[in-house]
């Protein structure tokens, strides 16, 4: 199995990558994508993603000139936004929102001509490291959509089975953003922009000198969906979107069980019982439906080997559903639909860390969703 070249999975990797961080630039340089030392990004997000970094940590972390500490701070309540959405909608956030863009069909490879540069490239980085900075994101999900006409829906799954930060909340929310399935304004790609962010890439180009993004895509507004969906602008079940709020105990437990999305030091269960034997399954059914990369399978086995340095780790292959019952368990519970297969026997469970609590308004944009989460209470 292939690791990626640019990230470790574990604990000690994740802190070494925090505290070798550093916020000053970041709001001038967080979309540089060539040469990668001035890129300002704080490749952080695998570590987020998978709980070895909470956001709060990271956020606590974050020190320096007060322009880059809000802009990167901002960037973390983007993260925290896209949770809050996906703990509400659910599966529903697997297609568009609130404005009318292709979502479904086949993957189309041809829809990223690799005698692009910039596209080959791109996508080289996304398959053989699995992390692409935010522009490159952007490149390559508006190229496939906005100028290529293809559903998004497949594209963000080949996304999700390479990158080592691949979530659901975060993937979908960006490519809806992206292609305007959830804005109502799609992100041109045009060569200005390459040129501006990665101005090597163009200069080799075999396609310079007839570049077929030479100008930004017709500006074509998406037409709202017919029906919009209620809870974009409310929440009347915010207990279920939330979780529980305290520790929930239904008999003793007897090991701890993490999931992908808190398997860090400071998973609260893990916290809560530094003698219990620690226990992850592979989820098979799942694996089998999502095809993950090699290097996402081998950063969770990185991850797993940093944690038996300090605790006992049994990992189990199977169907969590068939596992867990005879676990007795306690849990972390986790903002997504997936964790109800882990939930229904959990001896102990234990509230998710959020960076700011889940509110009952408007969710229909990052801005409403922010007003409404400053409002005093």
């Amino acid at each position: 199995m292939r690791s990626s070249p640019g990230f470790r999975g574990g604990q000690t990797a994740a802190n070494v990558a925090l505290n070798a961080f550093d916020v000053a630039g970041y709001a001038a340089t967080r979309n540089q994508v060539l040469p990668e030392e001035a890129r300002g990004a704080s490749r952080l997000s695998p570590y987020i993603r998978h709980g070895l970094l909470s956001l709060k940590q990271v956020w606590n972390a974050a020190a320096g000139p007060v322009s880059d500490v809000s802009k990167f701070r901002d960037e973390l309540l983007w993260q925290e936004y896209g949770r809050h959405l996906y703990a509400r909608v659910g599966m529903q956030l697997h297609r568009n929102l609130r404005f009318d863009v292709a979502w479904s069909g086949d993957f189309t490879p041809a829809a990223w001509p690799r005698e692009m540069a910039c596209v080959n490239w791109a996508l080289s980085n996304l398959e053989t490291e699995g992390w692409l900075v935010n522009q490159t994101r952007m490149w390559l999900a508006s190229h496939y959509t906005v100028r290529s006409g293809a559903g998004w829906m497949a594209a963000q799954e080949h996304f999700h089975r390479h990158l080592l930060d691949g979530s659901r909340a975060a993937n979908l929310l960006g490519w809806q953003w992206t292609v305007g399935a959830g804005t109502g304004k799609p992100y041109g790609f045009a060569r200005w922009q390459v040129e501006k962010r990665a101005p090597q890439l163009c200069a080799a180009c075999p396609l310079n000198r007839n570049c077929p993004i030479e100008n930004f895509p017709s500006n074509t507004v998406p037409r709202p969906v017919a029906i919009p969906n209620p809870l974009l602008v409310r929440d009347d079940d915010l207990a279920t979107t939330r979780g529980p709020t305290t520790v929930t105990e239904r008999s003793t437990p007897q090991c701890v069980l993490l999931t992908v999305e808190s398997l860090g030091d400071e998973d609260p269960a893990l916290l809560a019982h530094p003698q219990l034997p620690v226990v992850f399954i592979f989820d098979e059914p799942a694996l089998e439906k999502l095809r993950l990369s090699s290097k996402r399978l081998v950063f969770f086995v990185e991850t797993l080997q940093d944690l038996a340095e300090r605790r006992e780790v049994i990992v189990h292959l199977g169907d969590p559903r068939q596992i867990t019952p005879d676990l007795d368990a306690a849990i972390t519970w986790a903002p997504v639909p997936s964790f109800e297969k882990y939930a229904r026997t959990a001896a102990e469970m234990h509230p998710w860390p959020w960076l700011a609590e889940p509110h009952a308004g408007s969710l229909k944009s990052f801005s409403a969703w922010h007003q409404k989460l400053t409002q005093p209470k």
